[in-house]
Parts: structure tokens; sequence; C-alpha cells
């Protein structure tokens, strides 16, 4: 009985947090077939270790530092230097059939991948956290094992780069169409 209801609490866990774990390794990979390969081994690990949770943190907080951490032990395995591959991808979807503010979302989408690809792996990881997947101060410095003064600080610093790299894009972008125009 208590097998069935382990694997019932575990199904569990896989049915509440997969999508939670898949978007922070999509963003942290900016690859889906990655993502998805990353969230299979994330949660062999989960339950794998499961009976060792401590309930220090919230179930959310301890499998997404486990997600972090299987995606970083990944690409020391491939021996990679950024944490992101420097080629943005278009995920998955075609331009054909997009209406055109769609479009215009995905070009603005492949900006802020390209800004945040250039980020030291700290600051992308605390932007990813604080930003995209919307964290807590509290839950992103336990997941990072960092203090929250250091959260708060390093998203700050990140966020200041990200714009400054944003608004250069638009920049660059903004010569290229007049450029055009001539």
């Amino acid at each position: 009985m208590a097998l069935n209801e382990d694997q019932d609490r575990l199904e569990e866990l896989y049915e509440t947090f997969f999508h939670d774990v898949y978007q922070y390794l999509l963003y942290f990979t900016n690859n889906s077939s990655e993502a998805e390969d990353l969230t299979q081994d994330t949660f062999m690990r989960v339950f794998k270790s499961y009976h060792s949770f401590k309930h220090q943190s919230s179930q959310k907080t301890w499998i997404i530092s486990i997600a972090k951490r299987t995606a970083i032990d990944h690409y020391r395995k491939r021996k990679l230097i950024s944490l992101l591959p420097d080629v943005i991808l278009n995920l998955g979807k075609s331009e054909e059939g997009i209406p055109e503010e769609e479009m215009e979302k995905n070009e603005e989408w492949e900006l802020v991948q390209a800004a945040l690809s250039k980020l030291k792996p700290d600051y992308r990881n605390v932007v990813i956290l604080r930003g995209l997947r919307e964290y807590s101060v509290k839950e992103t410095a336990e997941i990072l094992d960092w203090k929250p003064s250091k959260v708060k600080v390093d998203y700050h610093r990140a966020m200041k780069l990200l714009k400054k790299s944003l608004v250069n894009s638009n920049e660059e972008a903004v010569l290229v169409n007049e450029r055009k125009i001539r």
C-alpha cells in the first residue's frame, strides 16, 4: 500500500510541476528538445531522491533547484562555456499563417532571448527565475543557494544590462530598416 501511495505522490508531483520545470529549462536552454530531455532527467532525479526531501522549502523550489543542477550538469558534460546557446531558435513556429502581431511578438521575443544569452550565467539565472518565472526573492535565493540580498542586487544589475542590450538591439534594427528604405 505504501508503494502505491508513493507512486501516486510522484505522479502528482510530475503533473503539478511538469510545466514549471519545462518552462524553466526552456528558458535556460532555448531548445525545446533539450528542455524536454532535461525535464525528464529532472523528474528521474526527483523520483530517486524524494525520500530525502526535508521540507525546508516548498516542493516547487526543491524541484526547480534540481532542474537547475540537472541543466548545469548537462552543460558541464558537454563542456559548454555558456549556459545558453548563442543561436536563437524559433521555438518551432513557422511564419506561415501567423498574424503580423504574432510575428512581431516572436521578433521581440528573439531580441529578448538574444540579449538574455549575452548575460553571464548568474545574471541569466536570476532573470529567468525572478523576471520570467516570477519567483519571489526568497524562492530564487533558495533555488540558487544565494542570500536574498545577492538575488536583489544581481537581478537589478542584470535588468540594467538587459535593458541596455535591448535598446542597442532596437537602435541597430532601426538603422538597418532606414538603410533598406533608402
